[in-house]
């Protein structure tokens, strides 16, 4: 257990696409929420010690509409509660382009934070207006060099690509952009419009136009050749970078290995157990405020729901799945297992089989939520 996920859930604006466990800062009870979090974190702890804790990923919400005296509190109690070494670990803040002050910064490296993950999504400023986001285009370039003024060099920025009313010329200008800032490591992903937000409400009345599926694969062609034109090799779907800039936290997932999740909303997997904390604030803080832990949801998993989710969390990346690590893991042969599946979609050019390792195809990438169906028992 090496992995530690801490969800601050407040935000200033509300984006139109976002599904995450997320409130408007204004009027809530922030401090309180700190304090109650890091209870939890100990009582957590006590329940279950770890030893070393390698990734530590702090997300939200929005965890930089923190103010510097709060954000000293959290990652002071951070660093008190967890045996975290800083000379080998990761410890990544998700920021707000808008909120990367100077001292705010200062704050996060003095308490041993080596890494950011900000949300730029576009370098078009009319988008971003359009998705809900409060930034501007010049706060993104402000933002970054702040932080390499602070000393922050493992610096990720986060684009998202098929947006309503973007062209394909708009996203290649967005990506040239982004490169040109030369940061180690790029996420982007294709927007997908969840239940509950407000581009699904404008969906269902008929108001929100997206560029279509021919559209959104060149895009994500477009962006694989680009990324690796530029050096930044892809590890997983949706992530890209220099060598040796991987998310160490996000590859815990992917690997399907324990994490602890600790926050308002927020999922952690032990054991044989995932569990999910009650989501609201009120419901979050009064189970603690009395002692408890405020634990909304757990599932203890079988043998094949471990199977399933070691296949579709490890075929997000692209070396694939260990043959051999399934085969230690489950005492069971992977081909005995899923023969048929994957025989189809090696036959289809969507798979591939490369010593140890099955795969997705670059081709597959394109198509990784229809492999991903076929590799679960009940489908």
């Amino acid at each position: 257990m090496t992995a530690v996920y801490i969800h601050i859930p407040f935000c200033e604006h509300i984006c139109y696409y976002c599904d995450f466990n997320k409130v408007f800062l204004e009027g809530q009870p922030v401090d309180q929420y700190i304090d109650t979090l890091l209870l939890e974190m100990k009582m957590r702890l006590e329940e279950r010690p770890v030893e070393n804790v390698e990734t530590i990923f702090v997300g939200g919400g929005t965890p930089t509409t923190l103010t510097p005296k709060q954000l000293d509190k959290l990652c002071g109690g951070i660093r008190e509660l967890l045996p975290y070494d800083e000379a080998t670990g990761e410890f990544s803040f998700e920021a707000n382009p808008g909120d990367l002050s100077l001292d705010k910064l200062e704050v996060m490296r003095q308490h041993g934070v080596n890494r950011l993950s900000m949300g730029v999504q576009s370098f078009n400023q009319d988008l971003l207006k359009k998705i809900g986001r409060i930034h501007t285009v010049a706060d993104v370039y402000q933002s970054v060099k702040n932080a390499h003024q602070v000393g922050f060099e493992n610096i990720s920025i986060d684009l998202i690509f098929s947006l309503p009313g973007q062209t394909e010329e708009d996203f290649k200008d967005t990506l040239s952009k982004a490169l040109a800032l030369d940061l180690p490591h790029y996420s982007a992903y294709s927007l997908i419009v969840e239940p509950k937000t407000i581009f699904y409400n404008l969906m269902q009345k008929g108001k929100l136009i997206l560029p279509g599926q021919d559209a959104e694969a060149n895009m994500y062609g477009y962006l694989m050749d680009t990324m690796a034109a530029h050096g930044r090799q892809q590890y997983e779907i949706s992530n890209f970078c220099k060598p040796g800039y991987e998310s160490r936290h996000n590859i815990t997932y992917w690997a399907n290995e324990e994490y602890y999740g600790f926050g308002a909303g927020a999922h952690g997997f032990l054991g044989d157990t995932r569990y999910s904390n009650a989501g609201p604030l009120k419901k979050y803080m009064t189970p603690l405020e009395a002692g408890e832990l405020p634990t909304f949801q757990t599932k203890d998993l079988g043998l094949n729901e471990h199977i399933e989710e070691e296949m579709f969390l490890g075929l997000r990346r692209t070396k694939g799945v260990s043959i051999s690590h399934f085969k230690e893991k489950f005492g069971k042969d992977m081909f005995d297992v899923y023969h048929e599946p994957i025989n189809r979609f090696v036959d289809k050019g969507l798979m591939q089989v490369e010593g140890d390792q099955v795969k997705l195809s670059r081709q597959g990438r394109f198509l990784g939520n229809v492999v991903f169906r076929d590799f679960l028992f009940e489908r």
